[in-house]
């Protein structure tokens, strides 16, 4: 366990092709704090924490941000902080010009993770 408590973001925010890139800053039992660089038509599959919240702090870009199983989006931009309570469907679509870059606050750090099928589409 880390015991910094201030972290250079540079270190974090990495581009790459393919998959979005998600780096850890810092983990603890109460929380896992994570630094995602999403390029444009990159997306975050939509997903679940099933005992826990997901807090994200958009710091540039834009997207879709998947709302339910069904596909329904809204767009998120820089400034948005964007929460998903424990077992809500969320996840990203970069459908911007730009990297979409924010960081993700999951509390417990034992929320789990699950991936959700949209219904009726391929997503």
């Amino acid at each position: 366990m880390s015991k910094a408590r201030i972290f250079d973001s540079s270190q974090f925010f990495q581009a790459a092709d393919g998959e979005p890139i998600r780096s850890v800053v810092t983990e603890s039992q109460d929380a896992v704090v994570v630094a995602w660089h999403v390029n444009p038509d990159q997306k975050i599959s939509p997903h679940i924490h099933p005992s826990g919240q997901d807090t994200w702090t958009i710091i540039s870009g834009q997207g879709e941000y998947y709302l339910d199983e069904i596909g329904t989006t809204q767009p998120i931009a820089s400034g948005d902080i964007v929460i998903a309570h424990a077992g809500s469907v969320h996840g990203v679509f970069n459908n911007g010009n730009e990297p979409l870059v924010f960081i993700s606050v999951v509390c417990p750090a034992t929320a789990g993770y699950q991936l959700v099928e949209f219904e009726g589409t391929n997503l």
